[in-house]
């Protein structure tokens, strides 16, 4: 049989195969309700003339689609490797299938791809807001599509899963003023982000807890959280007198920390020597930079896989007409020191 225009259709495999339509979408969606010989009958039509059916016709059909939406700050950032690896685990096997976007920390960018997945009915969303403003979730809670947040502390009606930022900021700093530090900045931004935030507080409060007076907290905001913008940090660190530059610098992300460690190490400063680097994240590139970086682990992979598992639980809660209270998991980081901080000074 010819290929009709636009695509063989349910209704042909009907005529072919001698049963309804009903019998045919039956074959498709609810197999266990056709007699064995009818279904084979049918599904050697389907193969024989190429019939495929319209995944998104029948997602609109049945309100919802089999994806679930993952919406992030920067989906370059090798951060998120693990994180989504752990979400498409537990995605997969409840035969789901995870769309990722980013939003590059645009609003904009952000509002389109959440009108986007509205459009679509996801069955799900994995959120991670692009700034300090309560994120607006009001649209998809009409539509009954769970959201579960990623790295959203102040987010209470929703579940969320994150990492303690502040605590880590805490730890970086701690681990800088232990090494005999005393000048100290922290580099990274922009401050519009509730993690950056969240790590610059937390060093800023180890920081303060010093009380020999003789301690300088320095803030040295980014435009965003890439390699480039740790090498424009490097150069404002150089403008600076020696005297009373920064020698300890806890930067926002491993990506920045690198850019600094690249930046500072072509004008001849000595890393760890004049200054020690802590990064965050601790990326798989980290022990293998030209100084193998200190950094702030956070797990990531749990992370993904907890945020599904909330994800899935919320989806299934909504299909069966229940409803139980939003889940908060907190994830603690640890530090993991290396060759960029291993200087004691003086």
């Amino acid at each position: 049989m010819t290929e009709l225009p636009g695509g063989v259709r349910i209704k042909d495999v009907a005529a072919a195969a001698g049963v309804s339509v009903g019998t045919v979408s039956n074959v498709l969606n609810r197999p266990h309700l056709v007699a064995l010989p009818t279904r084979r009958r049918v599904s050697a039509v389907i193969s024989k003339l190429g019939f495929v059916r319209s995944e998104s016709a029948r997602q609109l059909r049945a309100g919802s689609s089999r994806t679930v939406a993952m919406l992030v700050l920067d989906v370059a950032n090798p951060y998120l490797t693990d994180v989504v690896r752990g979400v498409e685990d537990e995605v997969a096997a409840a035969g789901l299938v995870v769309m990722l976007a980013g939003s590059g920390g645009l609003l904009g960018r952000e509002q389109r791809y959440l009108e986007m997945f509205q459009q679509q009915r996801v069955r799900g969303l994995l959120w991670n807001p692009t700034n300090l403003a309560p994120p607006r979730a009001d649209a998809f809670d009409r539509l009954g599509i769970p959201i579960v947040f990623l790295d959203r502390h102040l987010e209470r009606t929703h579940s969320n899963v994150a990492v303690d930022d502040v605590a880590g900021g805490r730890i970086a700093a701690e681990h800088l003023l232990a090494r005999g530090h005393r000048r100290i900045a922290v580099v990274g931004g922009p401050a519009t982000l509730a993690q950056i935030e969240d790590r610059r507080d937390g060093a800023y409060e180890a920081i303060r807890r010093v009380s020999d007076g003789a301690t300088l907290f320095l803030s040295i905001p980014t435009a965003d959280l890439t390699l480039r913008s740790g090498r424009a940090a490097a150069d404002d660190l150089l403008a600076m007198h020696p005297a009373s530059r920064p020698t300890g610098v806890f930067a926002a992300n491993d990506l920045v920390a690198i850019g600094l460690l690249q930046g500072l190490l072509a004008h001849g400063v000595r890393v760890p020597e004049e200054v020690a680097i802590v990064g965050y994240d601790d990326m798989e590139f980290a022990a293998a930079a030209a100084v193998p970086l200190t950094s702030v682990r956070a797990p990531r992979a749990d992370l993904g896989r907890h945020a599904a598992r909330l994800l899935l639980e919320a989806i299934v809660e909504r299909e069966n007409g229940t409803r139980v209270a939003a889940q908060h998991l907190r994830f603690e980081p640890s530090l993991v020191p290396r060759a960029s901080t291993a200087h004691q000074h003086s």
